[in-house]
């Protein structure tokens, strides 16, 4: 017999005996009829774990790891509104089915069943994964594993007290809400959970509202490591800006009442508290654990003996709301309905097709108010000398500061981020005067660390906003680098198109700088992006194609809700000129208000038809160097820019080099990962003409005067061409 069937018929015999476990007195406000409520859906989410494990026996269910134990998380949901945003721990379907409850015309347990079993028509996921969430409860689908929903929860905490500043067109959060996520022991040692809580206190610390609730659901134990006994308590207790409350999880009215106190804390201070929930764990990890192998079996039956339903029992009957017999004939009576929902969710279609599973990859598009750009006045008023020199031609880093300039004039509900933004105005002055601009509540200068940062963005995402978050280096993406790939992607898919959090991530990279930093100032992959479902990555390699392609990027993000990544070549910031010096070759016109470059749309640089050279960010450069080189040796070149590098532009790329007898990709990433090895297989399935690539090689990039060593240069993508057309010097 599982553990499983063994808590099951040790509920069944003790309640029947009235052999319940000792505990606290219930004290803590709750009527009667809200006790029943509460152990209502205590039960059915116990119903539905043993339900799920049945269900994966017969190949009807796909995923076990189940709430039992944790029950005490239905007390919590009934302390919130049901407006209040969850980000949920896995173990937490008494939380959904409780709130359920606060919401007119919900069908939880229909609902559940078609999640567990896969079925196209659950509600949340269309059939994508078995996930706790919902539009209608306000609990966005969480798949993570671990804790890394916690930074997006902090931010969407903030962007409460900023929609108060600057309400956004799309804001879904009440302005005297509050947000929760959930998490457990074991968890709170991850470096998501350590980064979200250090953020929370650093912000609450500096008065700037916060109204966040952390509850960490302590079972005392990982999968199958343990955690110190009182660990959570002494790292969690005095923080600072963070008020710590304490709760037994077995014991409902001590649950909800230290629950309440602490929303209510969280909702009057507007500040972060932290809620740490005693519980258990019953049936080991998931479904195919054993807890015997790692527990002894005095302690797994130890832990059995604490079922929060007998305590829930043990309550109820205490103060006259449910006998011992009335509450097993809800439990057998919840069990077979359960059951007999079971066989017809097990019935109904699964996605079956790449195209119904893809589908939502990429979220619906939104209404948003029309708009005619800024005004005039509003230009003269903000940009002053600026609008003067817009006369001229100008580097790239400029003319991506006045296009960011414009944007937010344009939309209020866009938001700058990032370490030295603001006051600095970034390690390139690429933002530079944007918070004189706009103020500290639109261009915010974090703390140091990157998953806080892409947190912050996700989070205000949720309520309306339009973030831009800045990583000041592509090296530093990796530290947060799943904050893009398992959360701000995975959304949409996840949720079935239901909740996005948009975003334009700008991420300062690439190689060719000069004089400082080493690999990683000067990272030249972009692997990590290449592979991510749905996102769409954009790399512009002249000031005015910037200027433009941001503008569709904020487009893209505002109207279609995608997350778009904007990668901006660092050696071309400050590049003037071209082929020689001063000739200021490589500067740019601020484009007009009304011009951008639509996703999808590829640059072509000349006509000639002996040589496509198929490039993009400094290998744009650089090829146009070569061009003329080329021009001179009898070589017609044209230089065909990607710009954007996800999804890769196919059709326009074939097209653009369809003239030309020979292709030669310049790819300024690494052999192994890089863009090149997706067009040389785009080329040679489509076509199979004559083809070359010249690549960085594998390799870190060094500081000092071998800093381009191993990267493509004019001299190399020169004799690359010679040798691919056959021409002799």
């Amino acid at each position: 017999m599982d553990r499983a069937e063994i808590v099951h018929q040790n509920f069944l015999e003790r309640v029947r005996r009235g052999s319940l476990p000792p505990g606290a007195s219930p004290d803590g406000g709750l009527t009667p009829s809200e006790a029943v409520a509460i152990f209502r859906a205590q039960v059915l989410s116990r119903a539905l774990d043993r339900t799920s494990r049945a269900m994966q026996k017969a190949g009807q269910g796909f995923y076990t790891i189940g709430s039992s134990g944790h029950e005490g998380m239905a007390a919590v949901a009934r302390s919130l509104r049901p407006d209040d945003m969850a980000f949920l721990h896995y173990r937490d379907a008494a939380f959904q089915i409780a709130r359920a409850g606060q919401v007119p015309g919900q069908s939880i347990a229909w609902d559940m069943l078609l999640s567990f079993a896969c079925s196209a028509e659950d509600p949340i996921s269309g059939g994508r994964h078995k996930v706790l969430g919902s539009k209608a409860l306000m609990i966005p689908p969480q798949t993570s594993t671990i804790a890394s929903h916690l930074p997006k929860a902090v931010g969407a905490a903030y962007s409460i007290g900023a929609a108060r500043r600057h309400d956004p067109e799309h804001r879904v959060l009440a302005e005297d809400g509050l947000v929760m996520c959930s998490f457990g022991d074991a968890s709170a040692n991850h470096s998501t959970a350590q980064g979200a809580i250090n953020t929370a206190c650093w912000t609450s610390v500096q008065s700037t509202p916060l109204p966040l609730l952390f509850v960490c659901e302590d079972n005392g134990i990982g999968i199958s490591v343990k955690t110190p006994k009182g660990w959570i308590e002494a790292s969690m207790s005095h923080r600072p800006g963070m008020r710590y409350f304490q709760a037994d999880g077995l014991n409902m009215h001590d649950a909800y009442a230290t629950a309440q106190a602490a929303a209510e804390y969280v909702r009057l201070r507007r500040k972060p508290a932290f809620l740490h929930l005693r519980t258990v764990r019953l049936y080991g990890h998931a479904g195919a654990d054993v807890p015997t192998t790692y527990l002894s079996k005095a302690e797994v039956e130890a832990d059995e003996a604490n079922d929060p339903l007998l305590h829930s029992v043990r309550l109820l009957s205490e103060v006259g709301a449910l006998s011992c017999e009335a509450a097993l004939e809800i439990y057998t009576e919840t069990c077979a309905r359960v059951e007999r929902i079971r066989t017809e969710a097990v019935t109904r279609p699964h996605l079956k097709t790449a195209n119904e599973v893809n589908a939502s990859l990429v979220p619906p598009a939104r209404a948003c108010r029309s708009t005619n750009g800024p005004s005039a006045e509003a230009r003269a008023e903000v940009l002053g000398s600026d609008l003067r020199a817009q006369a001229d031609p100008q580097p790239m880093s400029r003319l991506i500061n006045w296009a960011l300039t414009d944007l937010m004039l344009e939309h209020g509900e866009l938001v700058a981020m990032g370490e030295d933004v603001g006051r600095k105005g970034g390690v390139y002055g690429v933002t530079q005067k944007l918070q004189q601009r706009f103020g500290q509540d639109r261009v915010i200068d974090t703390l140091l660390d990157e998953q806080s940062i892409l947190g912050l963005a996700i989070g205000m995402g949720h309520n309306g906003f339009v973030p831009i978050p800045e990583i000041q280096f592509l090296a530093y993406l990796h530290n947060a680098e799943d904050q893009i790939r398992g959360e701000a992607a995975t959304l949409p898919f996840f949720s079935n198109g239901q909740f996005s959090n948009p975003m334009v991530l700008r991420i300062a990279g690439l190689g060719y700088q000069k004089g400082f930093g080493g690999h990683f100032h000067n990272d030249n992959s972009l692997a990590v992006l290449r592979d991510i479902p749905g996102i769409v990555i954009a790399c512009p390699s002249d000031g005015a194609e910037a200027a433009m392609m941001l503008r569709e990027a904020v487009r893209l993000a505002r109207e279609e809700q995608r997350v778009v990544v904007f990668v901006e070549p660092i050696a071309l910031y400050p590049m003037r000129d071209l082929h020689e010096p001063k000739d200021g070759g490589w500067m740019r016109h601020y484009p007009a208000l009304d011009q951008r470059i639509a996703l999808g749309e590829v640059g072509v640089h000349g006509d000639g038809t002996d040589l496509a050279i198929v490039t993009y960010g400094n290998g744009r450069y650089l090829a146009t160097q070569a061009q003329a080189d080329l021009a001179a040796k009898g070589v017609a070149a044209r230089v065909v820019d990607l710009r954007w590098l996800a999804p890769l532009p196919k059709e326009a790329l074939l097209a653009a080099a369809a003239a030309c007898d020979k292709i030669l990709i310049v790819d300024e990433c690494r052999t192994t990962g890089s863009q090149s090895e997706a067009l040389m297989a785009l080329f040679y399935e489509a076509e199979g003409r004559p083809m070359a690539r010249v690549v960085a090689e594998d390799c870190f990039i060094p500081t000092g005067p071998a800093y381009a060593a191993t990267l493509p240069s004019k001299e190399s993508i020169v004799a690359a061409a010679l040798r691919l057309t056959g021409v002799t010097t």
